[in-house]
């Protein structure tokens, strides 16, 4: 099935389907030693050119298209000279695992964040998320200290772009 990405508003239909389940699995899955999930989104207008995007990933098979995945980026306060972009929400629905679907999405967010004038990408994820934290690891990504409070998040990333 050919995969596509596509920026999209983020208040799109399908971006509520696909960060509803999100928020849902993750308040399902997230670690009870850590305390309760803090559910909460970024507003859709923190995704909107020239400081950020959203997009979502879709499958096409035969006439039929499914949006699969998603991810947004968003512009922070810079730290000193570094023009920072931040990565939220990226998620893969159960059917889209396994087949490159987040790795299309962070290209196309990390190639956004170029075209936005970024020099580096930023985001946070929980460790008990291992897939995320060894895709992002596998792309560069190297840990560093906290640049938000975000309650969810036990691991801050950094990635250098230009």
């Amino acid at each position: 099935m050919p995969l596509q990405v596509r920026s999209v508003p983020a208040d799109a239909p399908e971006v509520d389907a696909l960060l509803d389940a999100y928020l849902d699995e993750r308040e399902a899955t997230f670690p009870s030693a850590q305390g309760s999930y803090s559910r909460k989104r970024t507003p859709a207008a923190e995704f909107t050119a020239p400081n950020g995007v959203f997009v979502v990933a879709y499958e096409a098979d035969g006439d039929a298209v499914e949006p699969v995945g998603c991810g947004g980026l968003r512009r922070i306060a810079d730290d000193g000279d570094d023009v920072r972009f931040e990565v939220k929400h990226v998620y893969v629905a159960p059917e889209g695992r396994g087949r490159g679907v987040a790795t299309a999405v962070m290209d196309t967010l990390e190639q956004a964040a170029r075209d936005l004038g970024a020099t580096s990408v930023v985001l946070d994820t929980n460790d008990s998320l291992i897939a995320a934290g060894a895709m992002y690891r596998s792309r560069g990504y190297q840990r560093v200290e906290p640049f938000n409070a975000n309650p969810n998040a036990t691991a801050w990333y950094r990635r250098p772009v230009g």
